[in-house]
Parts: structure tokens; C-alpha cells; sequence
């Protein structure tokens, strides 16, 4: 049977049916668009199944055209969406009935204070009981000041691109051993996903080698998930998804170990259907 894969980071850019907020966030160019229906052609080409779309910062928590992807294909897509820290319970329902499993806080490109902002909203602790995934995605000096209170907070962490921006130092860093840490205590999961976005090296994430793998003894393979990034924003030249999907094999060269990251974790983790 050929491998089963999920793809658990990628984005509906849609500008011509859902025009972007006036908001902060990177704006994508009109060549970055990504379509519901590009996306899936894509992954019918990679023999993906099924995909956890994240809510991109150019839509703010308008999180119409993703809700409107995952309408569209109920049984191949969830979402994770951004919300304002204010929503409450029967706003947050909703969205979990139309298959949002998470919340994402984008600490770079979006609001630098949104742990803190949904701390003082009570949002977290709404989130715990809707036992939602908040992803988070921070700097290495971001996450050694979030850590701390995001641990306390109870909720179930799933944690951005490697937990890093700068694969080099990582490795020294407190706020990337703050994530370690997370993993070797079982509160999170992490994706491995846009290698393309830390490496500088050739061959292609041959300098990520030692990044990922202290992710693997920290987390484990049942604490790992992975993530293609598309439609690649803000990136030239444009990478390619198989060779995003190929470095999985240099990291987990065991066929289980892959099975586990790209198909049976997010069954376990999102609700995909088996």
C-alpha cells in the first residue's frame, strides 16, 4: 500500500473571493495566491489524503475562506483558526463544529503580545476546555518568555516550523531549550514542516540534520507531525512540495517512524478519519 500522508501546515490564499484584512501580517503578491482548489490538485499529485489548513496572517481572524475550504471537503480538511482573545464559548463552538480543532498565535508576522493577550482574555483557559490545540509561532527569545505561562496554562501546545527562526544557535538558545523541554514533558507536539524557511544548506536541509534531531529524542516520533508550508509565502524561489516531503525520509529513514509522523499522529491528534 503506498504511503498515507497528511499534510498538517498549509493555507488557503483565496484574495479574489476573500479579500485580505487591513490588519497586521505579511500580504501575499497576486502570484501567491492558493486556492482551495489548486491545493488540492496538489496534493492529489503527491498522494496526500488529508490536510490541517492554518489560518494565514493576511486574513486576521476573518476565517471565512478556510471555513469555506473545509465546508467544501469535510472529510479532507480541518482548520486551525485565529481568534480574537475576547470570543467566547458559543463563538469558539461554532467554529469547532464546522472542524476547527486549534488556535493559532503567530507571534512574528502577526501581534508579538498574543500569549499574553489571550492570558488576560481567559481565552486560554475557554481553548483548555474546548481541549483545542493552540499552535504557536515564536523567536527563540519569544518562547523563553511564553513557555513558562503557556506550561501553566494546561492547553495542549503544538509548536511552528521546528520551534525556531535560527537553526544555527537554536541549539543554545533558552527559548528553543525551553521547547526541548515541552516535548521531554509531554505537552506538545511539533511540527517538522518548511525546512526551506531555516536551511541555507546544499544538499537542501542537509544543516537541519542536528536541529531535528534533537526534536526527535525530545519529543519522539509520537510528539512530531509534518507540514509542507504551501503555498510557500514570501519565498523566492518558490520551493517544491515533493522535495519538502522527501526530507522527512532524511530525518526518519524508518518507514514506521514516517507512517507514524504523516498518518497516524494526526489521526490521533486532529480527528482525521482513519
Amino acid at each position: 500500500m503506498d504511503q498515507r500522508r497528511i499534510d498538517c501546515h498549509a493555507h488557503v490564499i483565496d484574495h479574489r473571493r476573500f479579500p485580505f484584512d487591513d490588519g497586521p501580517g505579511y500580504k501575499p503578491r497576486p502570484d501567491e495566491d492558493g486556492p482551495v482548489g489548486l491545493y488540492r490538485e496538489v496534493l492529489d499529485r503527491h498522494g496526500v489524503q488529508q490536510a490541517l489548513l492554518v489560518q494565514p496572517s493576511c486574513y486576521g481572524t476573518d476565517n471565512a475562506a478556510m471555513l469555506d475550504a473545509i465546508r467544501g471537503d469535510p472529510r479532507r480538511f480541518k482548520g486551525i483558526a485565529v481568534v480574537e482573545p475576547d470570543w467566547d464559548e458559543t463563538r469558539l463552538g461554532r467554529l469547532a463544529e464546522a472542524g476547527i480543532v486549534g488556535t493559532r498565535l503567530n507571534l512574528v508576522v502577526y501581534k508579538p503580545d498574543a500569549v499574553e493577550a489571550a492570558i488576560a482574555g481567559g481565552l486560554l483557559d475557554r481553548l483548555r476546555a474546548l481541549d483545542w490545540f493552540v499552535q504557536v509561532f515564536a523567536t527563540d527569545a519569544q518562547w523563553a518568555a511564553i513557555a513558562e505561562p503557556l506550561r501553566r496554562s494546561g492547553v495542549r501546545l503544538l509548536i511552528d516550523h521546528f520551534g525556531t527562526l535560527a537553526p544555527a544557535t537554536a541549539l543554545l538558545q533558552p527559548g528553543f531549550r525551553q521547547v526541548l523541554a515541552l516535548g521531554r514533558e509531554g505537552r506538545a507536539t511539533i511540527k517538522l514542516s518548511a525546512p526551506f524557511r531555516l536551511s541555507a544548506a546544499a544538499p537542501a536541509d542537509a544543516d537541519l540534520e542536528p536541529l531535528a534531531a534533537a526534536i526527535l529524542a525530545a519529543f519522539g516520533v509520537a510528539g512530531c507531525v509534518w507540514g509542507s508550508d504551501w503555498p510557500f509565502l514570501n519565498l523566492t524561489p518558490r520551493p517544491d512540495y515533493g522535495a519538502a516531503l522527501a526530507a522527512l525520509a532524511r530525518w526518519l529513514p524508518d518507514a514506521a517512524d514516517r507512517d507514524a509522523v504523516l498518518w497516524r499522529n494526526p489521526v490521533r491528534l486532529f480527528g482525521f478519519a482513519g
